[in-house]
């Protein structure tokens, strides 16, 4: 016979159980990630495509220029089929445990490297590249917005670079309120649409323009100091080129999964998808840019066409529109980030109020870090060697070692190595380039001009 304690102390722990799990789903259906799992696999190329290309693109044929053709096609077709291998492998481990889901990249850096090590080596570089890409965004969008005012009205007042921060940060105040990926799906459709246009626009305008007479391929730099910086420089803008793997976990977590029909399914298609797009965009702009202007081109393709005007506007605006949801997707894991952290550390209340509080927090401090440091690409390329490269080409390789643990001396196992040792190399490589330029443009810089 049974004590009659007994049974309220398990009725006790029963409650309390279910207790805790009630509040953990009920914080899961509010936070942004886990908080809508119905998305379609064309939701996933949107927002692939969104994160990954940037404004950037637009640079790549002065890249080129610092690398030369025989390097610089190498290193973006090698960082192209190398990011790709990488975010298929996120994928597949997103479901490799059955029953659970791995809805955030530190999520799978614990089961990987361990519950505290996983946490301490993921969220600060996570954190590094997503905050540091909104900047980039404020800047980025800053800058469009002031070329499309200058173009269309070149004969106005100047006007500072602060108030055009501040006039594209204004967006994000409302846009920031959207609760989830989904809500911003409309968003990731527009920003994917005008990659492919002002790319177009770029590559098109360029070929029409044809080779300039006397164009020249060779390294501008004289100096052998000059031509390694400078191939440092243009290896970081290649390698920034290809993003996303930071938020590539929580857009697969949108999507629903059953046994029958896992979610890698559906987001492969969309990465592929996102990858063509990707492909698309940069080689044209790339190659011919470079074909066309050499190493004269400057480091933004549509200054060196200058004409037609209207052309050029309508390019800086599509960049407006593009960053806009770049700002976005890379906002919404860490507004999963700090709202976690306010309602399960801090034990606040799920509610809207700390929902507004919070994003509105989070875009002034982007808004002011873009203000304060307009050069931030600079700074973005310093963090980035530390941040960026693992997160893209380190992480995901270390983390598949240790999970799938492939048959030594196999393909698996040499082509994890091998992208490893790269993204190393990679990372110093992009440090001392980002600390050069960050000397360089801070020398010159007036706070607030």
């Amino acid at each position: 016979m049974v004590p009659q304690g007994t049974h309220d102390n398990n009725d006790n722990q029963i409650s309390v159980d279910d207790e805790t799990l009630a509040k953990r789903k009920a914080i899961d259906d509010w936070l942004p990630i886990t908080s809508s799992r119905n998305a379609k696999w064309w939701y996933s190329a949107f927002h692939n495509v969104t994160a990954i290309v940037g404004a950037g693109a637009l640079s790549l044929p002065y890249a080129m220029s610092k690398l030369g053709w025989g390097p610089g096609i190498a290193i973006l077709v090698l960082s192209w089929i190398i990011t790709l291998y990488t975010l298929w492998q996120m994928i597949e481990m997103h479901e490799m445990v059955p029953g659970r889901r791995f809805d955030r990249y530190h999520e799978l850096g614990q089961y990987a490297l361990g519950e505290k090590l996983g946490l301490y080596v993921v969220v600060p570089q996570q954190v590094v590249v997503e905050v540091g890409v909104c900047i980039v965004s404020m800047v980025t969008g800053g800058k469009s917005l002031k070329k499309f005012h200058d173009t269309v009205c070149s004969s106005c007042k100047d006007i500072k670079l602060t108030y055009f921060i501040m006039i594209f940060a204004s967006v994000h105040f409302f846009l920031s309120q959207l609760p989830n990926f989904n809500f911003i799906s409309g968003v990731s459709l527009a920003a994917t649409v005008m990659p492919l246009s002002y790319s177009a626009i770029a590559w098109a305008a360029s070929l029409h323009k044809g080779a300039l007479a006397n164009v020249e391929y060779g390294y501008k730099a004289k100096s052998t100091s000059g031509i390694v910086f400078n191939f440092f420089s243009a290896l970081g803008d290649v390698g920034f080129a290809y993003a996303g793997h930071t938020v590539v976990l929580e857009i697969q977590t949108t999507i629903p999964s059953t046994p029958e029909k896992p979610s890698k399914g559906p987001m492969w298609k969309g990465v592929v998808g996102a990858y063509i797009a990707v492909a698309l965009c940069y080689f044209p702009v790339a190659l011919i840019g470079y074909w066309v202007f050499g190493n004269t081109v400057e480091d933004n393709i549509l200054i060196s066409l200058e004409k037609p005007a209207w052309l050029i506007a309508m390019a800086n605006l599509f960049v407006v529109v593009h960053v806009i949801g770049s700002y976005q997707i890379y906002a919404m894991p860490m507004f999963d980030m700090l709202e976690a952290l306010f309602v399960k550390k801090l034990n606040f209340r799920t509610s809207t109020p700390l929902r507004f509080i919070v994003r509105n927090i989070y875009v002034a401090f982007t808004t002011f870090v873009a203000i304060t440091f307009p050069f931030f690409g600079g700074l973005l390329g310093f963090f980035g060697g530390l941040a960026f490269v693992p997160t893209t080409y380190i992480l995901p390789c270390m983390m598949w070692l240790a999970v799938k643990k492939p048959q030594k001396y196999s393909l698996s196992w040499w082509t994890n190595r091998v992208c490893i040792a790269l993204g190393i190399c990679m990372r110093i490589i992009l440090a001392i380039g980002g600390f050069k330029s960050i000397i360089v443009k801070a020398t010159d810089h007036r706070f607030y001009s």
